[in-house]
């Protein structure tokens, strides 16, 4: 799907809504384009608020009509909505993002669009500059640039960040004491040109700090893999050196849209990864993982991929635990281009 076939999508998911639910003018136009900084997906549209505008109705109630008519439309992997009620559309891409990673594991995510392009790094001795610069060398390397004294000038500073004062308040902590992963991800998570926000926050081991909502997806793609193989449930696809597939062939799994929204975000990571290296902003990837790890924790919550009790496990329990393990290898992969560990027990 195209953008012009994308915003003639829309265009008449909106006129059908503002016809048939609300009763409001039917819009002349719509706009679709690419997402803004803190968007994700393939495009963005301001529908529901134009919408909303029209009939007098909460943009978010609108957003959410809008976004499961979207999500089920051909070409739409899936629709999520963010702020007030902006619409970020990913499209389906051809082949299968599972099976893409499974196969590529640590070159997943990699790509070769900065082939025969090299860069030399020149970062100040800020320690923020000095983590970034590390990562984009990560992302420059993923992108299949090489790093050498005749490249192409990226110099990196350090935005002047707070040292103890920021965070030791709160969690009796200076800048240097910090654990180097939640150091990196604090440098890493905010666009170069902002302050990093060190705060007592980033120590708490809960889902609603976003690196430890990361790490504690990664690991639990990793427990379903070991409860799995204790389970003896067969995630092989393919055959086996003996001669018997490992698993029998099956008729397609239907996705329901938490499963839409995972398979969009892992299938997303090499866009991501290009954006980030051409850009030179780690940030990306950061808010990327962070999507990742929520669309991953968010399906496993709506459709659990282990049978439970006595259940005898199924074709769609076999296709979720193989979507959890390539979730497992973005997060992994993407983690690593930013320096930052990917624990298998948290």
């Amino acid at each position: 799907m195209d953008p012009a076939e994308l915003t003639g999508t829309v265009l008449r998911t909106v006129r059908s809504a503002a016809v048939g639910e609300f009763g409001a003018p039917v819009p002349a136009r719509v706009v679709v384009e690419r997402p803004r900084p803190g968007g994700s997906g393939d495009y963005a549209t301001n529908a529901a608020l134009q919408l909303a505008h029209a009939a007098g109705r909460d943009p978010l109630d609108v957003a959410a009509l809008l976004r499961d008519r979207l999500a089920v439309q051909p070409g739409i992997a899936a629709v999520t909505v963010t702020g007030p009620g902006f619409l970020n559309i990913t499209l389906l891409r051809e082949g299968d993002p599972v099976e893409d990673a499974l196969a590529r594991g640590e070159s997943f995510g990699h790509g070769d669009f900065l082939r025969g392009r090299s860069f030399r790094l020149v970062a100040d001795e800020h320690p923020r500059a000095l983590v970034l610069a590390d990562s984009l060398r990560r992302l420059l390397l993923a992108a299949g640039a090489s790093l050498g004294e005749q490249g192409d000038l990226v110099r990196v500073t350090g935005v002047a960040a707070p040292t103890g004062a920021g965070i030791g308040a709160g969690a009796g902590r200076g800048l240097g004491e910090l654990p180097p992963d939640v150091l990196r991800w604090a440098f890493l998570r905010a666009p170069a040109r902002q302050r990093p926000r060190l705060a007592p926050e980033l120590l708490l081991r809960r889902e609603a700090n976003p690196l430890f909502r990361i790490q504690y997806a990664h690991s639990r793609t990793t427990a379903l893999a070991r409860a799995a193989a204790q389970l003896r449930i067969d995630t092989r696809v393919g055959t086996r050196a003996d001669g018997p597939p490992a698993v029998p062939p099956a008729a397609p799994v239907r996705h329901t849209r938490s499963d839409g929204v995972l398979l969009a975000a892992i299938g997303e990571l090499p866009a991501v990864v290009e954006t980030a290296a051409r850009r030179r902003a780690p940030d990306r990837l950061a808010r990327h993982l962070d999507v990742l790890a929520g669309a991953f924790l968010g399906a496993e919550a709506a459709h659990p991929a282990l049978p439970s009790g006595e259940e005898e496990p199924t074709a769609v329990h076999r296709a979720r635990l193989r979507r959890a393990a390539a979730a497992g290898v973005a997060l992994r992969n993407g983690l690593a281009l930013l320096g930052i560990r990917a624990p298998r027990h948290l």
